[in-house]
C-alpha cells in the first residue's frame, strides 16, 4: 500500500465512498491505522460499523506477515470445550520473532454467540477469534475485529445502486455518472476478500439463473445488495454459505 498523504487519501477516499461522509473523529482513527499499522481499506483490513471501526482477519494476517511474524500456534481446549454443545474453546499463541516467548489469546463460539447462518461453524470461528486476539496483543491493536462480534444486530443499510432499467449485468453502463454493477461487485469481493468463482455461484442461484449474465439487472442489484448487507452483518456467515458453492475435488484412484 501508498505510504504518506497518498495513502491516507486513498483510504479515506475509498471509505467514504463505501460508507459515507465520516466524522473528524473517524477520519482521525483511520489516519492512525493507517500511518502506524498501514491497514487498507480497498483491501478489506478494516470495517465501519455503526461508526466505529473494527480491523478484519485478513487486516491482522496482512500486518503479521509485514512484520515478519514467526509463526503462530493453536490449540484446542478440550477441558473447556463441549462438543455435545457445539461450544468450542481455542488458545493461539502468536510469536513475533524466533525464540519470543509469544502472546496469548483465547477464543470461543458457540450457538449464543454466532449468527444463526454459520451454526456448525463454530469450531472455526472459536479459533479465528482466538487467533485475531493474539495477533491483536502482538501489534497493540487496540480495536476488536470483526470477526470477534457476535450475531452482529444491527440493521446494515444496503448501498446505493443505480435505478432499474431493462438492461442486463453484462452490458449496463455508467452514464448516470453511478459505477456499473460489474464494478460494485467487484468491488465487494475485493473489500470482503471473497471468492469470485464462489460469488458468481451464489449470485446465479440467487437470480434462478445458469449465469450470472444472464440475470437481469433487477435481479443483480438485488443480488449485491444481499451480498453487502450479509457480508457487513456477519462475514464469517457469508463465507460458510458461499463455501456451501464449492464443488467437492473427487480424488484420484
Amino acid at each position: 500500500m501508498k505510504t504518506g498523504r497518498n495513502a491516507l487519501r486513498s483510504n479515506a477516499n475509498f471509505a467514504q465512498n463505501l460508507w459515507g461522509k465520516m466524522s473528524r473523529s473517524s477520519l482521525r482513527a483511520l489516519r492512525e491505522l493507517t500511518e502506524r499499522h498501514r491497514l487498507s481499506v480497498p483491501s478489506g483490513d478494516v470495517q465501519y460499523l455503526d461508526g466505529r471501526w473494527y480491523v478484519t482477519h485478513t487486516g491482522l494476517l496482512s500486518l503479521a506477515l509485514r512484520r515478519r511474524c514467526a509463526g503462530i500456534r493453536t490449540a484446542l481446549q478440550k477441558d473447556v470445550s463441549n462438543p455435545t454443545a457445539s461450544r468450542w474453546v481455542f488458545k493461539a499463541t502468536v510469536y513475533k520473532s524466533i525464540g519470543s516467548c509469544g502472546f496469548v489469546g483465547y477464543g470461543d463460539a458457540d450457538p449464543t454467540n454466532v449468527s444463526t447462518l454459520v451454526r456448525g461453524c463454530e469450531l472455526r470461528i472459536a479459533e479465528t477469534r482466538a487467533v485475531n486476539r493474539a495477533l491483536r496483543k502482538a501489534y497493540g491493536i487496540g480495536l476488536c475485529s470483526v470477526e470477534e462480534l457476535g450475531s452482529f444486530s444491527a440493521s446494515p443499510k444496503p448501498p446505493a445502486f443505480p435505478p432499474s432499467a431493462s438492461s442486463h449485468y453484462g452490458s449496463n453502463g455508467s452514464g448516470n455518472g453511478q459505477p456499473r454493477l460489474r464494478d460494485q461487485l467487484c468491488l465487494l469481493i475485493r473489500q470482503h476478500n471473497l471468492d469470485p468463482t464462489l460469488v458468481k455461484a451464489y449470485a446465479a442461484d440467487f437470480c434462478g439463473t445458469e449465469t450470472l449474465r444472464e440475470a437481469s439487472r433487477d435481479l443483480v442489484e438485488s443480488f449485491i445488495a444481499q451480498l453487502a448487507a450479509s457480508a457487513k452483518k456477519d462475514r464469517d456467515a457469508l463465507v460458510c454459505k458461499l463455501n456451501s458453492y464449492a464443488h467437492p475435488v473427487e480424488a484420484k484412484p
